[in-house]
């Protein structure tokens, strides 16, 4: 889990929420504890949480107004909406949900942006991230908890197999600037790479509309920042060890990742963690992720896991892949991908059941790559 300490929002804006997660992500928190006045705040709500901007305003732009800039914001968040949420019936999302075989609906840039990054992970993880699996997690009946009920009356092998042949990335084709299912019943939920799109589109907005250079954006746990904060210092993010049931108060840092000077002064994170919606049932701790490629629960996963990339959606779309498949496979995939991905996983002398409650009940395994990112940042 990710942690930031944020100072209280000057202002928010309400918007329904914009889909539902697959995978529990995490909360972030801020190093300083009190922001200098020549950097501003902005916070609101959008996609089922909230965001969280802190921003100074180049020399030659002090005359923007903090009121125009959060409207910019709020308007592409809600054009966002209009195109993929799935609690929005007219969104483009919910039209093509809905439409027949074979029957195209044109698609917007957004869209299009979020489809190819659904692709490309879908096809690196051989399936593991697939934004059509939600038939697979409402057979299954996982929400926002997961009860062990549910494992010890599960869905029967055939209403498995009913919901897995539902699950078919592959049916979703695109045309020209539309797109189309080859099979009736496949729908689509970018659940797992909203927010991280919405950090990035945020980013996008403070950076060309505005010339903003000095920024740390936030939705939900996914992260984007840029050039120094407040301290004059580049932005570092706290890691918090995954301790089930943990409040804000009661939240370990185990790690940090400082935005490293070779990646232009810029860092986007994502964090995806199984832990605050996992069971213990047989002696098996189970996630609330479904593996779409087999149809069952996670045994095995990891209980946290931080991913960088080039952007936000991209490292939201990994994080989630490598949450949605055993650790140690997770963990290859990663490396073989040479994907900078950090996981937090049970140190080797906790057994499954035990209470891990404090920083030694965990240990942390980086890839490579994620080691080449903080190899002179270590904290």
């Amino acid at each position: 889990m990710i942690n930031l300490s944020l100072l209280t929002p000057t202002k928010t804006s309400t918007y329904k929420p914009l889909l539902a997660a697959i995978s529990t992500v995490a909360v972030i928190s801020l190093t300083a504890c009190q922001q200098p006045p020549e950097y501003n705040y902005l916070s609101g709500e959008t996609m089922g949480t909230s965001y969280h901007i802190t921003y100074k305003l180049p020399d030659h732009a002090s005359d923007a107004n903090e009121a125009d800039i959060q409207a910019a914001i709020d308007k592409r968040l809600q054009q966002i909406n209009d195109s993929m949420s799935t609690y929005q019936d007219d969104s483009t999302i919910s039209k093509f949900n809905r439409l027949a075989k074979d029957t195209p609906i044109v698609i917007d840039a957004d869209f299009n942006q979020v489809l190819a990054v659904s692709r490309q992970v879908y096809e690196q993880s051989n399936g593991a991230f697939d934004p059509t699996v939600m038939p697979l997690v409402e057979t299954w009946g996982f929400g926002s908890t997961m009860t062990v009920e549910r494992l010890q009356s599960p869905p029967s092998a055939l209403e498995i197999a009913e919901a897995k042949a539902l699950v078919n990335f592959e049916s979703v084709l695109h045309r020209d600037d539309s797109i189309y299912k080859t099979q009736d019943g496949v729908g689509l939920d970018f659940s797992a790479v909203a927010k991280g799109y919405g950090v990035d589109v945020i980013a996008d907005v403070l950076r060309d509309d505005y010339q903003i250079r000095n920024y740390m954006v936030e939705i939900g746990g996914e992260v984007a920042t840029s050039g120094v904060s407040a301290q004059q210092q580049p932005w570092q993010i706290a890691l918090d060890a995954p301790i089930e049931g943990s409040t804000v108060s009661e939240r370990q840092t185990i790690a940090a990742i400082r935005q490293p000077t070779n990646m232009g002064n810029k860092m986007h994170l994502a964090t995806s963690g199984n832990y605050r919606n996992s069971v213990i049932f047989d002696n098996k701790r189970y996630s609330h992720t479904i593996d779409p490629t087999t149809g069952d629960p996670i045994v095995g996963g990891a209980p946290s896991v931080t991913v960088a990339a080039d952007s936000v959606a991209l490292a939201d779309a990994w994080a989630t892949a490598l949450t949605a498949m055993p650790y140690k496979k997770a963990l290859s995939i990663a490396k073989e991908k040479n994907i900078a991905a950090l996981f937090v996983i049970l140190a080797d002398s906790v057994e499954a059941g035990d209470a891990a409650d404090s920083l030694e009940d965990w240990q942390i395994v980086e890839t490579p790559a994620m080691q080449n990112l903080r190899a002179d940042k270590k904290s």
